[in-house]
């Protein structure tokens, strides 16, 4: 018999949910009840391995076969390139970039999907409030169809593309300063379409090589682009317009770009100066705002511990549904149920979702 055991990944789940079943608030009062470390209980709940006396007193505590939910396979050595990781499942302090803790805009997923699975590919626009989720909504869409299942939650939707190996997704970060020389935001372009980079990668070596090689669907996905157009003197209409050329008349129907913004195209191009018609090629935006309450509920549900329902009704209130309050509110009721705080979460979560506030108006 081996020394250590963990919990099976396909039994984590149930095994967090039989804490709350066996009258346990917390971590902490199964650690105290059981009379081991909190850190012990905390690895046995997240799968991580325990030692093997402890492994099987903890689950008759919590009422389970601890031969039934005992990892099988041997212990696999740690790959640090893993995409998923023992992490909190609410993320607030940056963009969602792995798709399994990323909840909801199926409606706007639905149609951008829409207009990139046909030719030619078309353009798009996501518009919202600074913090509503434009970002990663961009990392979404450009991770989700490629994401293997088994990484991905249950029922979770990945088949928005017929082929989408076939596709390049080339995201671009406009508060990344090295994308404010317009040699350096070519040269990424082609590197990460696996081109040559010409030497001295001016407009013209970058539209004969994009023009001439670029034969597979792809799409660019230009974040916080009002920076580039407000702090970035080398991108200039000149560059704006080769863009465009591209999308709309030198790939065959292959390029497409997506941006974020937080106002429309055109109005953001007026008010910084720009005149270019680039601006006028987005015939689609999406606005995002709160999510739908059975979107919020689902995200609500994905805590390893269930939330009492007068909490998860006081979240949906509080939140208005709106992602980043959402997760926030979230964060602080599964620490406390984590930890067996006395103090009162909801206040902690009221004080931490202020400076938010302006998501909640108008």
């Amino acid at each position: 018999m081996a020394r250590s055991l963990r919990v099976a990944v396909e039994y984590i789940q149930r095994v967090k949910s039989a804490l709350r079943r066996n009258g346990y608030p917390s971590q902490k009062a199964l650690a105290t009840e059981v009379g081991f470390s909190l850190s012990t209980v905390k690895n046995f709940l997240s799968g991580k391995p325990v030692d093997y006396l402890y492994f099987v007193e903890i689950s008759e505590k919590l009422g389970l076969d601890w031969q039934e939910i005992a990892d099988k396979e041997p212990e696999a050595q740690p790959n640090h390139n893993s995409t998923i990781e023992e992490t909190s499942p609410f993320v607030t302090g940056s963009p969602i970039t792995h798709p399994r803790h990323f909840f909801g805009r199926q409606k706007e997923l639905k149609r951008l999907f829409n207009l990139l699975k046909r030719h030619p590919l078309q353009n798009a626009a996501i518009i919202g409030k600074r913090r509503i989720g434009k970002t990663s909504l961009l990392h979404y869409l450009k991770n989700i169809t490629t994401t293997p299942v088994e990484e991905l939650r249950p029922n979770q939707k990945s088949d928005w593309l017929p082929n989408p190996e076939n596709y390049k997704w080339i995201f671009v970060d406009f508060q990344d300063p090295r994308m404010a020389s317009k040699e350096r935001f070519l040269s990424y372009i082609l590197e990460n379409l696996g081109m040559k980079v010409p030497e001295g990668c001016d407009l013209d070596n970058f539209m004969d090589v994009v023009s001439d090689k670029l034969h597979h669907p792809t799409v660019i996905l230009l974040d916080e682009i009002g920076v580039g157009l407000q702090r970035c003197p080398e991108l200039d209409d000149e560059f704006w317009e080769s863009l465009r050329s591209l999308a709309t008349n030198q790939t065959g129907g292959n390029l497409a770009f997506v941006l974020a913004t937080h106002e429309s195209p055109i109005e953001l191009a007026h008010h910084t100066g720009h005149s270019s018609p680039f601006f006028n090629i987005f015939g689609y935006t999406a606005t995002l705002g709160a999510l739908s309450e059975e979107e919020a509920r689902e995200l609500i549900a994905s805590s390893p511990i269930p939330f009492a329902e007068e909490d998860v009704e006081w979240i949906l209130q509080q939140s208005q549904c709106l992602p980043l309050l959402l997760q926030i509110l979230c964060r602080e009721c599964l620490f406390n149920l984590e930890d067996g705080e006395t103090d009162d979460w909801r206040e902690e979560g009221l004080r931490q979702i202020e400076p938010f506030a302006h998501l909640l108006s108008g």
